[in-house]
């Protein structure tokens, strides 16, 4: 089935459900002076209004859902499941396309997210220093057959000043709480769930409030791996980033590293050394993560020694960590 929103433009980017099409009844600034009518004057002034937009491209609004459904039934949402998807569905159906309206629209769709969202998941958060391969250690435990949400590939940001490079823009806060749900969908809430150490805010994104309090009080398995090992990982992480981008990114931590500091980082790209140029960034890095993780009960967390690991046996590990220790309830 094809989902299609006629919200306007503005309301589809803010947020939508995961696969839906976007073919707006109305324009932002329509949908604007159709609301102004409604307040201002009374609801048939709004309908008015919403004719004289619609009318003219009803027949474009048919052809963009037929080019996309390609046969298949189609079920349309606005906001609450109103005037505005109840009027496409009867346009499509009269056209032929089997169509129905969705009940509630997208307001009932965000209610199940944040349900979703906040009931209990049995999570255990993969902490470590920057540099400690935790993104790829989450993707070896889930060839490893483990359930894990991976909140950086969906954010599309990998934390810190760097974490946009080589990424696509970022959703809304709201549309990322719309793509976790989708993946929670197909997970057992009966089972471990693995996610990354995350602050409240990736990039531009800000996490749902209770989830993030969920991470807060999860066991954390911290990955201990030496500095030196961590800078040249970084640097494979981020030896195809732009250059001028990859500048920008330690300009922007300035005022944090201090000014030599930033100079050495400089030198050291200049020179194609990025290893070095971690280094001093991650002085910075792992005095913040260090201040964070210490404000976790001391029960919470299990350490791992994983320098010289491959990032398959660090996954390893930390399974092995969860059935050994006082996690055991997680286990599978």
């Amino acid at each position: 089935m094809l989902l299609v929103d006629v919200r306007s433009p503005a309301e589809y980017e803010q947020g939508h459900i995961p696969g839906a099409i976007s073919v707006p009844l109305l324009s932002n600034d329509e949908r604007a002076v159709v609301g102004t009518a409604y307040k201002q004057q009374s609801r048939q002034a709004a309908i008015d209004a919403a004719l004289r937009y619609v009318a003219p491209r009803m027949e474009q609004i048919v052809a963009s859902v037929q080019a996309f459904a390609d046969g298949r039934p189609v079920q349309v949402y606005c906001w609450r499941g109103g005037m505005r998807s109840a009027s496409v569905t009867w346009l499509l159906r009269d056209a032929g396309i089997a169509s129905e309206q969705m009940p509630g629209g997208y307001k009932a769709y965000r209610r199940d997210v944040l349900t979703l969202l906040e009931q209990p998941w049995k999570m255990i958060v993969v902490g470590g220093r920057t540099g400690s391969g935790k993104t790829q250690v989450l993707q070896a435990l889930r060839a490893r057959g483990q359930q894990v949400l991976d909140l950086e590939a969906l954010a599309h940001h990998k934390g810190s000043s760097f974490g946009a490079l080589q990424q696509p823009p970022q959703p809304s806060s709201e549309h990322m709480a719309n793509l976790m749900a989708t993946e929670l969908s197909t997970m057992d809430p009966q089972r471990t769930l693995f996610v990354e150490d995350e602050s409240l805010r990736i990039g531009t994104v800000v996490l749902h409030k209770p989830w993030y309090d969920a991470m807060q009080n999860a066991p954390v398995v911290v990955l201990d791996v030496e500095r030196s090992e961590r800078a040249s990982f970084l640097a494979d992480d981020y030896g195809d980033a732009v250059l001028p981008d990859l500048i920008a990114a330690f300009q922007r931590i300035e005022r944090r590293i201090g000014g030599l500091r930033l100079q050495r980082a400089l030198t050291a790209i200049n020179l194609g050394n990025l290893a070095d140029a971690a280094t001093q960034a991650l002085e910075y890095y792992d005095a913040t993560y260090d201040y964070a993780i210490e404000r976790r009960a001391p029960h919470q967390l299990h350490r791992i020694e994983a320098t010289g690991l491959t990032i398959d046996q660090r996954a390893a590990a930390i399974e092995q960590a969860i059935v050994a220790s006082r996690w055991d309830r997680y286990a599978e």
